[in-house]
């Protein structure tokens, strides 16, 4: 059912209703007051509704922009556009309220960041050194305000490098490339307490401090190994010397045993002729009991198997 003008014709409103009047065609024809109040009806209804949804989703971003919320981890500092950074606020984890376009936030990160450096310097003894640095850093919170004027928020970039390399080149200039190696625990410990004290000019806090690479030249690399070879070798050389002098004192020590016993047999012969023929009998013992445990059968003259004992021709 179409609701039309009575002067314009134009379409009024569109239903389904049947309004239609017995006698009248298709279409109805209304006075144009009471369609005019029914439009004007409709129109007030729909602005209405739509200044409310309006308003909501304006005062859903003024509340918006007024909430601040800092996750966990993070600290944040707030900058005003009258006054400047305010330097005794630090805001931080959960929600906070500020003043839309007047105030902005600035989020920093204070959790720990690992950062490695490399650096190439000179030792003592003018080897050229290649050591490396891996460097857990934070910022202090409560002097954000003041890193920010200073430093902006890549104070780690801007000044960890800087400071890490000075600090580097002086620790290796007082060791040789030798103590670098065999000293590396007291090495690693004198940079340390260095970077710290150095970090905290800046407002920053060092967790560790790890050496992660120290390497030297090829030329010196294949010098040093050079030598490990050469003293091995000398070590080697060194302990067949030792083993020579041990080996002639042995056989000196087994000859002047040899000619200590056969001095003593021959003064117990020339004491007592019997410790001869005592020493016979043991002999013969010996081999007596040689041939009987043998499986061969052995013909042999009894003389000379020293088996007459009672031979008169024995002594």
């Amino acid at each position: 059912m179409n609701l039309r003008d009575a002067e314009t014709g134009k379409v009024l409103w569109q239903g389904t209703e049947d309004l239609s009047v017995p006698g009248v065609e298709h279409e109805a024809r209304v006075p144009k007051k009471i369609l005019k109040c029914k439009a004007v009806s409709r129109e007030l209804n729909f602005s209405s509704s739509e200044k409310l949804e309006k308003f909501r989703l304006e005062q859903k971003v003024l509340f918006k922009g007024q909430c601040l919320e800092v996750e966990g981890g993070q600290r944040a500092i707030i900058f005003n556009r009258i006054g400047g950074m305010q330097m005794d606020t630090v805001q931080s984890e959960g929600l906070h309220f500020r003043i839309p376009w007047f105030q902005y936030p600035i989020i920093y990160d204070i959790r720990a960041k690992p950062r490695k450096i490399s650096s190439l310097t000179g030792s003592k003894d003018l080897q050229m050194v290649n050591i490396a640095l891996r460097v857990l850093s934070r910022p202090v919170a409560s002097n954000l305000p003041f890193m920010y004027q200073h430093l902006g928020q890549d104070y780690d970039e801007r000044v960890l490098p800087s400071i890490v390399n000075e600090v580097l080149k002086s620790v290796v200039a007082k060791f040789n490339a030798s103590q670098l190696i065999t000293q590396r625990a007291q090495v690693s410990l004198l940079i340390r307490r260095e970077l710290f004290e150095r970090a905290k000019d800046f407002n920053i806090i060092l967790d560790d401090v790890a050496i992660t690479e120290l390497s030297f030249s090829r030329e010196y690399t294949a010098a040093v190994e050079a030598k490990q070879v050469a003293q091995q070798e000398a070590q080697r050389a060194q302990f067949f010397v030792e083993k020579a002098k041990q080996d002639q004192k042995q056989k000196i020590i087994q000859a002047e045993g040899e000619a200590q016993a056969a001095k003593m047999l021959g003064e117990a012969v020339t004491k007592n002729p019997g410790y001869l023929k005592l020493r016979r009998i043991r002999a013969a013992q010996n081999i007596a009991k040689t041939i009987a445990t043998s499986q061969n059968k052995v013909y042999l003259n009894a003389d000379s198997l020293v088996l007459n004992l009672q031979d008169e021709s024995f002594n």
